[in-house]
Protein backbone atom coordinates (compact mmCIF):
# COMPACT_ATOMS: atom_id res chain seq x y z
CA UNK A 1 0.00 0.00 0.00
CA UNK A 2 1.44 3.47 -0.73
CA UNK A 3 -0.40 6.39 0.56
CA UNK A 4 2.25 8.92 -0.90
CA UNK A 5 0.26 10.85 -3.96
CA UNK A 6 2.26 10.66 -7.17
CA UNK A 7 4.20 14.18 -8.30
CA UNK A 8 1.36 15.08 -10.92
CA UNK A 9 -1.13 15.44 -7.98
CA UNK A 10 1.03 17.00 -5.65
CA UNK A 11 2.10 19.55 -8.71
CA UNK A 12 -2.01 19.51 -9.03
CA UNK A 13 -2.59 20.05 -5.35
CA UNK A 14 -0.38 23.27 -5.26
CA UNK A 15 -1.85 24.83 -8.48
CA UNK A 16 -4.95 24.70 -7.03
CA UNK A 17 -3.96 26.07 -3.86
CA UNK A 18 -2.04 28.45 -5.64
CA UNK A 19 -4.93 29.93 -7.70
CA UNK A 20 -7.32 30.37 -4.47
CA UNK A 21 -5.31 32.27 -2.69
CA UNK A 22 -4.36 34.49 -5.10
CA UNK A 23 -7.43 34.88 -7.30
CA UNK A 24 -10.33 33.58 -5.24
CA UNK A 25 -9.30 34.52 -1.23
CA UNK A 26 -9.21 38.27 -2.64
CA UNK A 27 -12.93 38.65 -3.77
CA UNK A 28 -14.54 36.13 -0.91
CA UNK A 29 -16.05 39.40 0.87
CA UNK A 30 -16.99 41.13 -2.60
CA UNK A 31 -18.87 37.41 -3.08
CA UNK A 32 -20.69 37.53 0.39
CA UNK A 33 -21.80 40.82 0.07
CA UNK A 34 -22.99 41.34 -4.00
CA UNK A 35 -24.65 36.98 -3.66
CA UNK A 36 -22.47 36.63 -6.97
CA UNK A 37 -19.44 35.22 -8.11
CA UNK A 38 -17.67 37.78 -10.81
CA UNK A 39 -18.14 36.22 -13.88
CA UNK A 40 -13.99 36.97 -14.21
CA UNK A 41 -13.48 34.22 -11.92
CA UNK A 42 -15.58 31.84 -13.00
CA UNK A 43 -13.81 32.53 -16.57
CA UNK A 44 -10.14 32.33 -14.95
CA UNK A 45 -11.62 28.47 -13.58
CA UNK A 46 -12.06 27.82 -17.18
CA UNK A 47 -8.83 28.61 -18.52
CA UNK A 48 -7.04 26.46 -15.88
CA UNK A 49 -9.20 23.37 -16.68
CA UNK A 50 -10.95 23.37 -13.77
CA UNK A 51 -14.38 22.65 -15.16
CA UNK A 52 -12.84 19.20 -17.25
CA UNK A 53 -11.20 17.89 -14.15
CA UNK A 54 -12.78 14.45 -13.18
CA UNK A 55 -13.83 13.85 -17.14
CA UNK A 56 -11.19 12.04 -19.80
CA UNK A 57 -8.92 13.51 -21.68
CA UNK A 58 -10.32 12.09 -24.80
CA UNK A 59 -13.04 14.69 -24.43
CA UNK A 60 -10.62 17.42 -23.37
CA UNK A 61 -10.94 16.69 -19.70
CA UNK A 62 -7.59 16.66 -17.23
CA UNK A 63 -8.37 12.93 -16.63
CA UNK A 64 -6.99 12.94 -13.04
CA UNK A 65 -9.82 10.46 -12.23
CA UNK A 66 -11.90 10.71 -9.09
CA UNK A 67 -8.94 10.85 -6.38
CA UNK A 68 -7.20 14.09 -8.34
CA UNK A 69 -10.45 15.66 -8.47
CA UNK A 70 -10.81 15.23 -4.79
CA UNK A 71 -7.30 16.49 -4.10
CA UNK A 72 -8.66 19.53 -5.89
CA UNK A 73 -11.86 20.18 -4.70
CA UNK A 74 -9.66 19.76 -1.15
CA UNK A 75 -8.06 22.92 -2.10
CA UNK A 76 -10.96 24.26 -3.67
CA UNK A 77 -12.72 23.74 0.10
CA UNK A 78 -10.59 26.84 1.09
CA UNK A 79 -11.82 29.55 -0.83
CA UNK A 80 -15.31 30.47 -0.41
CA UNK A 81 -17.91 27.72 -0.35
CA UNK A 82 -19.75 28.95 -3.01
CA UNK A 83 -16.57 28.02 -5.84
CA UNK A 84 -16.80 24.75 -4.85
CA UNK A 85 -20.43 24.37 -4.93
CA UNK A 86 -20.28 25.73 -9.07
CA UNK A 87 -17.24 23.73 -9.76
CA UNK A 88 -19.58 20.50 -8.03
CA UNK A 89 -22.99 21.28 -9.25
CA UNK A 90 -21.31 21.23 -12.79
CA UNK A 91 -18.26 18.38 -12.58
CA UNK A 92 -19.48 16.06 -9.28
CA UNK A 93 -23.36 15.66 -10.60
CA UNK A 94 -24.47 17.67 -13.30
CA UNK A 95 -22.03 16.59 -16.05
CA UNK A 96 -20.90 13.42 -14.04
CA UNK A 97 -24.13 11.47 -15.43
CA UNK A 98 -23.49 12.02 -18.81
CA UNK A 99 -19.69 10.71 -18.62
CA UNK A 100 -20.87 7.67 -16.63
CA UNK A 101 -24.15 6.63 -18.59
CA UNK A 102 -24.27 9.19 -21.93
CA UNK A 103 -24.74 7.26 -25.04
CA UNK A 104 -20.99 7.51 -27.66
CA UNK A 105 -22.87 9.89 -29.33
CA UNK A 106 -24.60 11.98 -25.98
CA UNK A 107 -20.98 12.47 -24.79
CA UNK A 108 -19.32 12.63 -28.16
CA UNK A 109 -20.96 16.04 -29.05
CA UNK A 110 -21.44 17.55 -25.37
CA UNK A 111 -18.47 16.68 -23.38
CA UNK A 112 -15.90 18.74 -25.08
CA UNK A 113 -17.79 22.02 -24.63
CA UNK A 114 -18.60 20.93 -20.97
CA UNK A 115 -15.01 20.10 -19.91
CA UNK A 116 -13.67 23.60 -21.25
CA UNK A 117 -17.03 25.24 -19.51
CA UNK A 118 -18.50 26.29 -22.77
CA UNK A 119 -21.38 24.64 -21.93
CA UNK A 120 -22.20 24.42 -17.85
CA UNK A 121 -24.56 21.83 -16.07
CA UNK A 122 -26.81 20.97 -12.98
CA UNK A 123 -28.69 18.21 -11.45
CA UNK A 124 -32.60 18.17 -11.43
CA UNK A 125 -33.47 15.36 -9.00
CA UNK A 126 -34.98 16.99 -5.70
CA UNK A 127 -38.95 18.55 -6.37
CA UNK A 128 -41.42 19.87 -3.81
CA UNK A 129 -42.66 16.63 -2.57
CA UNK A 130 -39.07 14.72 -3.40
CA UNK A 131 -36.35 15.62 -1.04
CA UNK A 132 -35.01 12.91 0.91
CA UNK A 133 -37.82 10.58 -0.43
CA UNK A 134 -36.43 11.23 -4.20
CA UNK A 135 -38.12 8.15 -5.37
CA UNK A 136 -41.20 9.67 -5.08
CA UNK A 137 -40.74 12.52 -7.72
CA UNK A 138 -43.57 13.45 -10.25
CA UNK A 139 -42.05 15.71 -12.78
CA UNK A 140 -43.07 13.08 -15.96
CA UNK A 141 -41.70 12.54 -19.01
CA UNK A 142 -43.75 11.12 -21.96
CA UNK A 143 -42.73 9.63 -25.66
CA UNK A 144 -44.56 11.52 -28.53
CA UNK A 145 -42.78 10.67 -32.02
CA UNK A 146 -38.68 11.19 -32.18
CA UNK A 147 -39.04 13.66 -28.64
CA UNK A 148 -40.22 13.01 -25.38
CA UNK A 149 -42.20 15.51 -23.31
CA UNK A 150 -41.40 17.02 -19.87
CA UNK A 151 -44.05 18.35 -17.45
CA UNK A 152 -42.89 18.86 -13.97
CA UNK A 153 -40.81 21.10 -11.27
CA UNK A 154 -37.98 20.85 -9.76
CA UNK A 155 -36.32 22.83 -6.79
CA UNK A 156 -32.98 23.62 -4.88
CA UNK A 157 -31.03 23.32 -8.39
CA UNK A 158 -27.82 24.40 -7.55
CA UNK A 159 -26.78 26.60 -10.26
CA UNK A 160 -29.96 26.49 -12.05
CA UNK A 161 -29.85 29.94 -13.04
CA UNK A 162 -26.58 29.69 -14.77
CA UNK A 163 -26.54 25.79 -16.44
CA UNK A 164 -26.95 25.50 -20.43
CA UNK A 165 -28.22 21.68 -19.11
CA UNK A 166 -29.52 19.34 -16.60
CA UNK A 167 -29.30 16.18 -16.13
CA UNK A 168 -33.29 15.75 -15.12
CA UNK A 169 -35.29 12.49 -13.94
CA UNK A 170 -38.79 11.92 -14.83
CA UNK A 171 -41.39 9.16 -14.20
CA UNK A 172 -41.57 7.56 -18.07
CA UNK A 173 -43.80 4.62 -16.22
CA UNK A 174 -45.51 5.22 -12.58
CA UNK A 175 -46.96 1.76 -12.64
CA UNK A 176 -42.67 0.63 -12.18
CA UNK A 177 -42.17 2.73 -9.17
CA UNK A 178 -38.59 4.25 -8.73
CA UNK A 179 -36.78 0.71 -10.10
CA UNK A 180 -38.23 0.51 -13.57
CA UNK A 181 -40.11 3.50 -14.52
CA UNK A 182 -37.80 6.48 -14.00
CA UNK A 183 -35.67 7.96 -16.50
CA UNK A 184 -32.40 10.64 -16.76
CA UNK A 185 -32.82 13.11 -19.61
CA UNK A 186 -30.07 15.47 -20.66
CA UNK A 187 -32.10 18.74 -21.49
CA UNK A 188 -31.45 22.10 -22.54
CA UNK A 189 -32.41 24.84 -20.02
CA UNK A 190 -32.86 26.92 -22.82
CA UNK A 191 -35.07 25.60 -25.03
CA UNK A 192 -38.69 26.47 -24.94
CA UNK A 193 -41.31 25.08 -22.30
CA UNK A 194 -38.39 25.73 -19.41
CA UNK A 195 -38.34 28.68 -17.17
CA UNK A 196 -36.49 29.20 -14.47
CA UNK A 197 -37.30 30.24 -10.98
CA UNK A 198 -35.47 33.22 -8.82
CA UNK A 199 -32.97 32.89 -6.65
CA UNK A 200 -33.69 31.66 -3.64
CA UNK A 201 -31.62 33.54 -0.29
CA UNK A 202 -30.54 31.18 1.61
CA UNK A 203 -28.56 31.18 4.87
CA UNK A 204 -24.93 30.57 3.52
CA UNK A 205 -23.59 29.47 0.17
CA UNK A 206 -24.28 33.55 -0.50
CA UNK A 207 -22.48 33.23 -4.55
CA UNK A 208 -23.98 29.97 -5.20
CA UNK A 209 -27.43 30.08 -6.19
CA UNK A 210 -30.54 27.92 -6.02
CA UNK A 211 -33.63 28.09 -8.13
CA UNK A 212 -36.56 25.80 -9.45
CA UNK A 213 -36.69 24.64 -12.98
CA UNK A 214 -40.11 24.22 -14.02
CA UNK A 215 -40.89 22.04 -17.00
CA UNK A 216 -44.04 22.98 -18.86
CA UNK A 217 -43.98 20.65 -22.13
CA UNK A 218 -40.69 21.06 -22.69
CA UNK A 219 -39.43 18.61 -25.66
CA UNK A 220 -36.03 16.50 -24.99
CA UNK A 221 -34.70 14.75 -28.16
CA UNK A 222 -35.25 11.04 -27.96
CA UNK A 223 -31.59 10.12 -28.11
CA UNK A 224 -31.04 12.81 -25.25
CA UNK A 225 -31.95 10.15 -22.75
CA UNK A 226 -28.64 9.39 -20.56
CA UNK A 227 -28.37 5.48 -20.12
CA UNK A 228 -31.78 3.19 -20.50
CA UNK A 229 -35.43 4.04 -20.30
CA UNK A 230 -36.78 3.24 -16.60
CA UNK A 231 -33.28 2.92 -15.11
CA UNK A 232 -32.80 6.74 -14.28
CA UNK A 233 -32.78 6.35 -10.41
CA UNK A 234 -29.85 3.91 -10.54
CA UNK A 235 -27.96 6.34 -12.92
CA UNK A 236 -28.81 8.92 -10.15
CA UNK A 237 -27.50 6.96 -7.26
CA UNK A 238 -24.51 6.07 -9.27
CA UNK A 239 -23.53 10.35 -9.98
CA UNK A 240 -24.63 10.75 -6.48
CA UNK A 241 -22.06 8.29 -4.60
CA UNK A 242 -19.42 10.35 -7.12
CA UNK A 243 -20.97 13.63 -5.72
CA UNK A 244 -20.40 12.59 -2.16
CA UNK A 245 -16.87 12.02 -2.22
CA UNK A 246 -16.09 15.55 -4.32
CA UNK A 247 -18.30 16.90 -1.00
CA UNK A 248 -16.06 15.19 1.31
CA UNK A 249 -13.18 16.76 -0.06
CA UNK A 250 -14.64 20.05 0.15
CA UNK A 251 -15.33 19.37 3.51
CA UNK A 252 -11.83 18.44 4.41
CA UNK A 253 -10.59 21.45 2.68
CA UNK A 254 -12.62 24.06 4.59
CA UNK A 255 -12.02 21.99 7.87
CA UNK A 256 -8.07 22.74 7.23
CA UNK A 257 -7.61 25.84 6.88
CA UNK A 258 -10.06 26.79 9.95
CA UNK A 259 -7.88 24.52 11.70
CA UNK A 260 -4.81 26.85 10.48
CA UNK A 261 -6.53 30.14 11.45
CA UNK A 262 -7.20 28.37 14.82
CA UNK A 263 -3.75 27.67 15.55
CA UNK A 264 -2.39 31.30 14.03
CA UNK A 265 -4.76 33.08 16.58
CA UNK A 266 -4.26 30.50 19.45
CA UNK A 267 -0.32 31.56 19.32
CA UNK A 268 -1.55 35.22 19.40
CA UNK A 269 -4.45 35.55 21.49
CA UNK A 270 -3.14 36.20 24.70
CA UNK A 271 -5.53 35.17 28.19
CA UNK A 272 -4.43 35.12 31.96
CA UNK A 273 -0.98 36.06 31.17
CA UNK A 274 -0.09 32.95 28.49
CA UNK A 275 -1.24 32.28 24.95
CA UNK A 276 -4.19 30.49 24.35
CA UNK A 277 -2.31 27.55 22.73
CA UNK A 278 -1.13 27.03 26.24
CA UNK A 279 -4.14 26.58 27.68
CA UNK A 280 -4.80 23.24 27.96
CA UNK A 281 -8.40 23.35 26.87
CA UNK A 282 -7.54 24.97 23.91
CA UNK A 283 -4.63 22.28 23.06
CA UNK A 284 -7.47 19.73 23.54
CA UNK A 285 -9.95 21.40 20.81
CA UNK A 286 -6.98 21.71 18.53
CA UNK A 287 -5.46 17.84 18.80
CA UNK A 288 -9.30 17.00 18.37
CA UNK A 289 -10.07 19.08 15.30
CA UNK A 290 -7.32 17.88 13.58
CA UNK A 291 -7.64 14.06 14.37
CA UNK A 292 -10.84 14.20 12.85
CA UNK A 293 -9.44 15.57 9.65
CA UNK A 294 -7.03 13.32 9.38
CA UNK A 295 -9.67 10.93 9.69
CA UNK A 296 -11.88 12.59 7.42
CA UNK A 297 -9.11 13.00 4.78
CA UNK A 298 -7.97 9.62 4.52
CA UNK A 299 -11.26 8.32 4.29
CA UNK A 300 -12.14 10.83 1.00
CA UNK A 301 -9.24 9.55 -0.79
CA UNK A 302 -9.39 5.48 -0.41
CA UNK A 303 -13.27 5.99 -1.13
CA UNK A 304 -11.65 7.92 -4.16
CA UNK A 305 -8.85 5.62 -4.91
CA UNK A 306 -11.57 2.19 -5.14
CA UNK A 307 -13.56 4.22 -7.55
CA UNK A 308 -10.92 4.65 -9.77
CA UNK A 309 -10.23 1.15 -9.42
CA UNK A 310 -13.87 0.77 -10.80
CA UNK A 311 -14.40 -1.32 -7.28
CA UNK A 312 -18.14 -0.84 -6.08
CA UNK A 313 -18.22 2.10 -2.83
CA UNK A 314 -21.55 3.02 -2.34
CA UNK A 315 -20.95 1.94 1.29
CA UNK A 316 -17.53 3.93 1.57
CA UNK A 317 -19.55 7.55 -0.03
CA UNK A 318 -22.24 7.22 2.33
CA UNK A 319 -19.63 7.21 4.92
CA UNK A 320 -17.71 9.92 3.52
CA UNK A 321 -20.53 12.02 2.72
CA UNK A 322 -21.81 11.52 6.73
CA UNK A 323 -18.60 11.91 8.79
CA UNK A 324 -16.94 14.33 6.43
CA UNK A 325 -20.22 16.89 6.37
CA UNK A 326 -20.20 16.46 10.65
CA UNK A 327 -17.03 16.79 10.97
CA UNK A 328 -16.97 20.41 8.97
CA UNK A 329 -19.77 21.72 11.01
CA UNK A 330 -18.18 20.49 14.13
CA UNK A 331 -14.69 21.65 13.21
CA UNK A 332 -16.13 25.26 12.40
CA UNK A 333 -17.99 25.50 15.65
CA UNK A 334 -14.92 24.74 17.54
CA UNK A 335 -12.72 27.04 15.51
CA UNK A 336 -15.29 29.64 16.14
CA UNK A 337 -15.02 28.97 19.93
CA UNK A 338 -10.82 29.32 19.85
CA UNK A 339 -11.91 32.78 18.51
CA UNK A 340 -14.36 33.56 20.97
CA UNK A 341 -16.23 36.91 20.19
CA UNK A 342 -13.62 37.95 17.20
CA UNK A 343 -15.13 34.40 15.47
CA UNK A 344 -18.37 36.10 15.75
CA UNK A 345 -17.74 39.29 13.37
CA UNK A 346 -17.67 39.37 9.63
CA UNK A 347 -14.09 40.25 9.18
CA UNK A 348 -12.50 37.05 10.37
CA UNK A 349 -14.66 34.69 7.71
CA UNK A 350 -15.25 32.20 10.65
CA UNK A 351 -18.94 33.21 10.84
CA UNK A 352 -19.43 33.26 6.88
CA UNK A 353 -17.63 29.68 7.15
CA UNK A 354 -20.28 28.69 10.12
CA UNK A 355 -22.98 29.73 8.28
CA UNK A 356 -21.97 27.93 4.97
CA UNK A 357 -20.80 24.74 6.78
CA UNK A 358 -24.96 24.25 8.06
CA UNK A 359 -25.73 22.67 4.66
CA UNK A 360 -23.21 20.01 4.18
CA UNK A 361 -25.44 17.54 6.62
CA UNK A 362 -28.58 18.47 3.74
CA UNK A 363 -27.86 18.27 0.50
CA UNK A 364 -26.52 15.66 -1.35
CA UNK A 365 -28.64 13.26 0.85
CA UNK A 366 -29.32 14.41 4.27
CA UNK A 367 -26.93 12.08 6.74
CA UNK A 368 -30.36 10.34 8.13
CA UNK A 369 -30.58 8.84 4.60
CA UNK A 370 -26.46 8.41 4.49
CA UNK A 371 -27.07 6.27 7.86
CA UNK A 372 -29.93 4.44 6.58
CA UNK A 373 -27.70 3.29 3.42
CA UNK A 374 -24.79 2.64 5.21
CA UNK A 375 -27.40 0.39 7.36
CA UNK A 376 -28.77 -1.13 4.17
CA UNK A 377 -24.91 -2.10 2.53
CA UNK A 378 -24.23 -3.41 6.02
CA UNK A 379 -27.30 -5.61 6.49
CA UNK A 380 -26.92 -7.26 3.16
Amino acid sequence: MDFELPEDLKLLKRTIRDFVEGELWPIADEVEETDEIPESAIVKMKELGLFGLPFPEEYGGAGVGELGYCVALEELGRASAAFSNVLGAHCSIGAMALNLDGSKDLKATYMHKLCSGELTACFALSEPNAGSDAANIQTSARKDADAWTLDGVKHFITSGDRADFATVFAVTDRSLGARGGVTAFWADLRAKGVTRGPNNPKMGLRGSHICELIFQSARVPADHVIGQVGLGFITAMKTLDMGRLSLGAGCVGGAQLGLEKAIAHAKERVQFGKPLAQQQAVQFMLADIATKIYAARNMVYHAAWKADRGERFSLEAAMVKRYCSDMAIWVVDRVLQIHGGMGFLKETGIERAYRDARILAIYEGTNEIQRMIIAEELLK
